[in-house]
C-alpha cells in the first residue's frame, strides 16, 4: 500500500512511537536533529545487514560503519538540521519504505548552506518497533553538492 503524506517530519512531532511509521520516521530525525546518538543507535538496526548512502559518507555497510558518520557529524562544529516532507510510506508487511525530501540548513561559523537531498529511508520490524536497515540520499543540485562537500572538508 502506498500512502502520500503532506506533512513535513522535524522530530519535533509528539507521535515518536518507533511501532509506528510515523514514529521510527519522528524518533530519526528527532536523534539526527537534536544529536542524540543513543535515540539514532535504537533506530537503527544493530548488525551488519545496514547500510546507507550519502553523498558525504558514501557508502557505509554495518551499523558500526554507520554509527561512525554520525558521530562525525554530531560532534563536529557543523549544526545539520533538515525535515522530511513531500513523501510517501511504501507499507509492505513487517518492512516499509519512506521515498520523499530532505529539506534543512548547514551551518558553521563561516557557512551557511539550504540543503535540498532526495531521500529514501527503509525500514523493518523488530520485536514491534521499526528499525531503519538502509538510508540513500543524494543532492540533485551540483553546484550544491560541490558547496556542501567543500565546507564539509
Amino acid at each position: 500500500m502506498v500512502q502520500p503524506i503532506s506533512e513535513a517530519i522535524t522530530g519535533a512531532e509528539p507521535n515518536d512511537d518507533p511501532g509506528t511509521p510515523e514514529g521510527a520516521l519522528t524518533e530519526f530525525y528527532r536523534a539526527f536533529n537534536e544529536r542524540d546518538a543513543e535515540l539514532m543507535a535504537r533506530n537503527w538496526i544493530d548488525g551488519d545487514e545496514a547500510a546507507m548512502d550519502n553523498p558525504l559518507g558514501g557508502i557505509k555497510r554495518g551499523w558500526n560503519e554507520i554509527r561512525q558518520v554520525y558521530e562525525r557529524i554530531f560532534g563536529g562544529r557543523a549544526r545539520v538540521r533538515v525535515a522530511f516532507h513531500d513523501y510517501t510510506l511504501h507499507l509492505a508487511g513487517e518492512s516499509f519504505l519512506a521515498v520523499g525530501r530532505e529539506r534543512g540548513t548547514f551551518k558553521t561559523d563561516d557557512t551557511e548552506l539550504c540543503l535540498a537531498i532526495r531521500t529514501s529511508r527503509w525500514f523493518r520490524l523488530v520485536d514491534g518497533r521499526w528499525r531503519q536497515i538502509h538510508h540513500h540520499g543524494s543532492i540533485e543540485d551540483p553546484e550544491l553538492l560541490a558547496r556542501y562537500q567543500a565546507a564539509v572538508r
